[in-house]
């Protein structure tokens, strides 16, 4: 999961799928355009049913060279050979994720609209640093609102990566990336599309290069 100093989409899965169905999907998604990794998000499902998806759908995203990171649980990202985990203010503390998971493992936290704990997640050794929602959303109700210029200034100040999430279609991202998002996080944009997951990737890839600066 590489930022390339260029703006890459960030897939989130669906909080509900059938790993055998979904992959199908996904792997349409990630052949479309540019992406640079997969979390896996699943809400109210059992451990084996992580465990399931993750069998499933790795696979899909390593042959493509797309990292894989499991959300909020580094026990299960280090037992299932994820690529990382990516943690909020729910799941812990970012040391426990390392220690967990492992210095080679990518580990990512949700930092909402500060740009304090950014600094201290990016202190302590985070991979990267997500801000949002930047725009209203249907997946989860976000604890903040965060605006573009967030971007800008952790842009100025740090190379550790940036991650924008929270209601971004192709069509409103482009502020984003003007703005310095390394990684755009998706999840309904995409997977929502009414022309299906390609089509969206596609059309990401599109908005991302039209945007980027410079």
């Amino acid at each position: 999961m590489n930022a390339d100093d260029a703006c890459r989409l960030y897939l989130i899965t669906p909080p509900k799928l059938d790993p055998d169905a979904f992959a199908g999907d996904l792997a349409a998604a990630l052949d479309a355009s540019d992406v640079a990794c997969l979390q896996l998000r699943l809400k109210d499902v059992s451990d084996d049913e992580i465990r399931r998806a993750v069998e499933r759908l790795m696979p899909v995203c390593h042959e493509r060279d797309v990292a894989f990171i499991v959300n909020d649980r580094p026990d299960l990202a280090a037992e299932t050979g994820a690529d990382g985990v990516h943690i909020g203010d729910e799941d812990g503390a970012y040391a426990d994720a390392r220690a967990a998971v492992g210095a080679d493992a990518i580990v990512g936290v949700s930092c909402y609209d500060s740009r304090q704990k950014a600094m201290d997640a990016g202190d302590a050794g985070a991979d990267y640093v997500a801000f949002g929602a930047f725009f209203p959303t249907t997946t989860k109700v976000p604890k903040s609102k965060a605006e573009p210029e967030i971007l800008e200034a952790w842009s100025a100040m740090t190379v550790v990566p940036c991650v924008a999430i929270g209601g971004i279609t192709h069509e409103n991202c482009g502020p984003l990336v003007r703005a310095g998002a390394d990684f755009l996080a998706v999840i309904n944009g995409v997977w929502g599309h009414p022309e299906g997951p390609a089509t969206a990737v596609r059309a990401f890839g599109e908005a991302i290069a039209a945007n980027r600066p410079g």
